[in-house]
């Protein structure tokens, strides 16, 4: 994948040139750079990221009332996560009465 120079946008190949459709830039095409690019062929499959289990090597609870309407519990177990790309974590409960799972808010 090229991206446009210019105006950042995703370049398209024209025979021998790389083709901006929005700024109508161009590039020539260099054949060393394109095989260096990786493909969907040459990337791997880690599978679906890990789910968070709060319940998961953790005998704590807090008091926290679960948001199951068909729960009346006060009490969950809770994890801290990494938010992904964040520069904060999000707390993870699990009911402990029912299993039922929800963020902070």
């Amino acid at each position: 994948m090229q991206f446009c120079d210019e105006c950042g946008s995703i370049m398209h190949t024209e025979g021998d040139t790389w083709v901006c459709r929005s700024c109508e830039n161009t590039e020539p095409r260099d054949s060393q750079a394109e095989a260096a690019m990786a493909t969907r062929e040459g990337q791997r499959d880690d599978g679906a990221p890990a789910v968070a289990d709060a319940t998961q090597g953790s005998t704590e609870t807090v008091q926290e009332p679960c948001p199951s309407d068909d729960c009346d519990s006060d009490r969950a177990y809770y994890e801290m996560m990494p938010k992904p790309g964040g520069s904060y974590e999000v707390r993870l409960f699990t009911c402990v009465e029912c299993g039922h799972k929800w963020r902070e808010s």
